[in-house]
């Protein structure tokens, strides 16, 4: 690889986006990339909005994605989805996780949720994704696992071998989640 690729990464507080931030920063770093990360957790131990950029390649000097060079768009929610289209390359591809997780505004009656995001997506975008990685780990045997199940789809737009997801898995979860998260990351790269 000649050139930097860029990975936002976006959902919701309690979701795993940090997480699985790291995951792939140590997964890029195994794979002998030099990579940079920055987040914003903002009110994330409330439910609210949670972004991570990853960027790597032969050399990166600055851990912040310019607007519009967004290679991967990586959404744990829809609406958080929507807020970030504006920063993505032409080609982008755009992983989506098909949870829905109501704002405060929805839950209280104020505003609707969309029901046609993933359709809005479709149209607009050639490599748009829909993975539903609450399936994929209550499959694995656990929904906590949801963020590897999606890294498992995330995994296969990414040229790594494989091997080297599992070991960043296990070197950075406790030692009795590795095998439940290796499984839920398995599950997620073959679907």
């Amino acid at each position: 690889m000649e050139t930097v690729k860029n990975i936002l990464m976006v959902g919701v507080g309690g979701q795993g986006v940090i997480l699985a931030s790291e995951i792939v920063s140590e997964v890029m770093m195994r794979a002998g990339f030099d990579v940079k990360k920055s987040e914003v957790h903002g009110m994330a131990q409330r439910g609210g909005s949670v972004n991570s950029h990853v960027r790597f390649g032969p050399k990166v000097y600055s851990p912040i994605i310019q607007e519009g060079e967004v290679d991967i768009l990586f959404s744990f929610e829809q609406i958080e989805t929507m807020r970030y289209l504006g920063v993505l390359r032409k080609d982008a591809v755009l992983l989506v996780n098909k949870q829905k997780i109501l704002p405060p505004s929805v839950t209280i009656g104020i505003d609707d949720y969309p029901d046609n995001i993933p359709d809005l997506l479709k149209a607009r975008y050639d490599r748009f994704e829909l993975v539903n990685a609450f399936d994929i780990a209550k499959e694995a045997g656990n929904v906590k696992a949801l963020n590897i199940a999606f890294c498992g789809a995330l995994s296969r737009h990414l040229d790594v071998d494989e091997k080297l997801w599992h070991e960043a898995i296990a070197a950075m979860l406790p030692a009795k989640l590795v095998d439940l998260n290796i499984r839920a990351f398995t599950i997620g790269r073959q679907q």
